[in-house]
């Protein structure tokens, strides 16, 4: 019953998106009323949408799924009835699933170990049972920041017939996980890397090897990598039902009628969920809060062109916004002036992320490229006047804005946090429940509509509906909120880019001697 009304409502939702997103004509008012004109109520149509698609697409929109397939459809259709040119830009990917997986220490103390909580499958591990001794690979658990652990095939001595326990830095975890399967192990355990500040570097993470391997590969935290590494005896099993093929899928692009074509202002959120499930607030809001913002945008001459992007195979390594870029002129990459990503802006347990342009927080990975901190000024002006804290997001090269800041290009953006948990310090800015994920349904089934009934923690989350307003998987004062930046950073670019620097010519050609037209996108 639950999916037929989920349905039952998409299906009024989409018919008014279509009636609502006939070619607009530029008529009174001007862009600056964008931020008005972007509603929570038009956003939410959209999420409505995207799970009534997964609904009947066997409960997710990963890409390489029909369920991708066609929230790429409904999203090109409305742009295209909107008046925006659009273009669907095709490329291959690595699918890779892992259905079901067990950790266990068989010696010297017999322990299973949880998945999702004490081990996580590597994105394109290999499948098949590996039962054995476990090799300590060039470990530094006492200087992790100076590890390559694995980088190097010459560090993988005696693994042969053993699971290899390595550990993160100085190189991808796929280069890693090659190099012992090369080296004859039968299964590779990546521990994180340890560094006492960063917490993403001392717990549990996620991650992906980019090219499938045949051997089974995990993750692990840390203290827990430590704690193996130094038992005598260890012997372990890791089971793991995987699959990994190429598959086809596509990036939407769509550009406005009207703007300069030399000064591109480029938006963009990956439109792909994970396999386990439908992707509600990842990335369902990112998706629908930039979608509703071009529909609204549509109405207004610009003085700078529009673009915006939904991005496949985000969840596999940011492969689609890496083919775009890596696949644009020199020309054309000059053309855009900034990149604003967003990417799970309504976590139920929220945090006001804004992309650190400046490094002001000197943590992490450092600034963005010039015209960055620019960017963020912009959002951090936003939320000043709502009377909002916001929190400094690190350019961890987690989401897409990774390719565009590669080459150069300034971006920034938006962030309401993933699977590290709130803290107290967070809870006195934003309220909320400590200890507890800012997404506790992070990459599982529960992203949805109907958290509790897909697997979520029922008790946390009649918690949090105490403290928040929440629609399923969604917060929906922090979408509101976030949906309003995204129209306000759009309709400030839209109109005046003057405060972001011309970029060095050695690392993009200066956008004022980009010549008129160009190639069209591809």
């Amino acid at each position: 019953m639950r999916r037929r009304l989920i349905g039952a409502a998409a299906v009024a939702v989409l018919l008014g998106s279509f009636a609502l997103s006939a070619p607009a004509q530029a008529g009174g008012g001007s862009i600056k009323d964008l931020p008005r004109a972007v509603t929570l109520a038009g956003v939410l149509r959209h999420l409505v949408a995207f799970q009534a698609i997964a609904d009947r697409n066997n409960d997710t929109r990963a890409s390489g799924t029909p369920g991708f397939d066609r929230s790429a459809d409904y999203v090109a259709t409305l742009m295209k009835l909107a008046g925006y040119k659009v273009t669907r830009q095709p490329f291959e990917f690595n699918y890779c699933t892992d259905d079901a997986s067990t950790f266990t220490q068989n010696a010297p103390t017999a322990t299973t170990y949880v998945d999702q909580e004490d081990y996580d499958v590597l994105d394109c591990s290999g499948g098949g049972t590996a039962t054995g001794s476990v090799v300590n690979v060039d470990l530094q658990p006492t200087t992790p920041n100076t590890s390559t652990s694995g980088c190097e095939a010459a560090d993988f001595v005696g693994v042969a017939g053993h699971i290899a326990l390595v550990q993160r830095g100085g190189c991808p975890f796929g280069q890693k996980a090659a190099n012992a399967e090369a080296a004859g192990a039968t299964g590779v355990i990546i521990m994180n890397q340890g560094d006492s500040t960063a917490p993403d570097r001392q717990d549990l993470f996620a991650g992906t090897l980019g090219d499938p391997v045949g051997i089974p590969a995990i993750s692990i935290s840390f203290p827990l990598g430590v704690a193996l590494a130094g038992t005598t005896g260890l012997n372990v099993t890791i089971t793991v039902e995987a699959e990994a093929e190429v598959r086809g899928t596509t990036n939407v692009i769509a550009e406005s009628r009207w703007g300069d074509p030399n000064e591109v202002v480029m938006s963009g959120a990956h439109l792909d969920s994970v396999p386990e499930g439908p992707g509600i607030n990842d990335n369902g809001t990112g998706s629908a809060g930039i979608l509703e913002t071009a529909l609204q945008a549509a109405k207004y001459k610009t003085k700078n062109k529009l673009r915006f992007a939904w991005w496949g195979a985000e969840e596999a390594n940011l492969v689609g916004s890496t083919y775009y870029v890596n696949n644009l002129p020199a020309a054309e990459q000059a053309k855009i002036a900034l990149y604003l990503n967003f990417d799970m802006i309504g976590s139920p347990n929220y945090t006001f992320g804004v992309y650190d342009g400046d490094d002001s927080a000197a943590a992490g990975a450092g600034p963005g490229p010039a015209g960055s901190a620019e960017i963020e000024a912009v959002f951090q002006k936003f939320f000043a006047k709502r009377g909002e804290a916001t929190a400094a997001a690190d350019f961890t090269g987690r989401s897409d804005y990774g390719p565009f800041i590669a080459t150069g290009i300034p971006a920034g953006g938006l962030f309401t946090g993933a699977e590290v948990e709130k803290t107290e310090a967070d809870v006195a800015l934003w309220g909320g429940v400590a200890g507890a994920a800012y997404d506790p349904c992070y990459h599982q089934a529960c992203d949805s509509f109907t958290p509790e009934k897909d697997g979520a923690d029922a008790a946390l989350y009649k918690q949090l509906r105490k403290k928040y307003h929440l629609i399923g998987n969604i917060n929906a004062y922090a979408l509101d909120v976030n949906a309003d930046g995204v129209a306000t950073a759009v309709a400030t670019f839209a109109q005046d880019t003057s405060a972001i620097p011309p970029r060095p010519a050695t690392t993009s050609a200066a956008r004022s001697a980009a010549p008129a037209g160009g190639t069209p996108l591809s």
